[in-house]
């Protein structure tokens, strides 16, 4: 039996995904959460014998991405794989995923069979990715650095230069320095425009 933890914003998709992974005889859903944070804090409730095999999550959630929890993930509870379901077929989204340990990486709009033999896969300990989409992800480099990528997100999110800067524990001057080098890398006219450019490639 397969343990899956499903992370995802969206109700109706996350009650929809549940009741059809609980139609396989081998996969049982033993929790749901809205979001990364929420799902952190669920896992750390849990004892070790209680914790899922699988946390099959979205992508693009509010608080903590699937990203982000994947790291998370990887530092706090190894022993739990991850497989990442997303709408987007962005390169940069497969390339960041696999660097914090994604083992799976599904299109929603896949068939419902392939989710189902993408979790069986992944708990054989196979990595499922869609072929042409490994090879995006390498022809399609993410040349921000973290920071930047930090910096790029807050900006996005509205935040002015010194409450970015208050954020990354860093200087405003190192902050511009940061946000210029991001819309230089982009070809971008300002932070905004740079931070659109990043969301299209995955890299924000």
């Amino acid at each position: 039996m397969i343990k899956v933890f499903l992370v995802e914003d969206q109700g109706l998709v996350r009650d929809a995904i549940s009741a059809l992974l609980s139609l396989d005889f081998n996969i049982e859903v033993i929790g749901q959460a809205c979001d990364g944070q929420a799902a952190l804090d669920h896992l750390s409730s849990l004892s070790n014998v209680l914790l899922p095999d699988i946390v099959l999550s979205d992508i693009e959630m509010p608080n903590i991405n699937g990203i982000e929890l994947s790291e998370q993930i990887a530092a706090k509870h190894p022993s739990i794989k991850v497989v990442i379901m997303t709408t987007f077929s962005r390169a940069g989204y497969i390339r960041r995923s696999l660097s914090a340990g994604v083992t799976g990486f599904i299109l929603k709009e896949a068939p419902s069979e392939d989710l189902v033999n993408a979790l069986k896969k992944v708990m054989l300990g196979q990595k499922v990715i869609d072929p042409e989409l490994a090879i995006n992800a390498l022809d399609d480099s993410d040349p921000l650095t973290d920071k930047e990528r930090k910096a790029l997100k807050l900006a996005s999110d509205g935040l002015k230069t010194s409450e970015i800067a208050k954020q990354l524990f860093i200087s405003e001057g190192t902050t511009r320095n940061y946000l210029s080098d991001a819309i230089a890398k982009l070809n971008a006219t300002n932070r905004i425009d740079a931070a659109r450019i990043a969301k299209q490639k995955g890299w924000l």
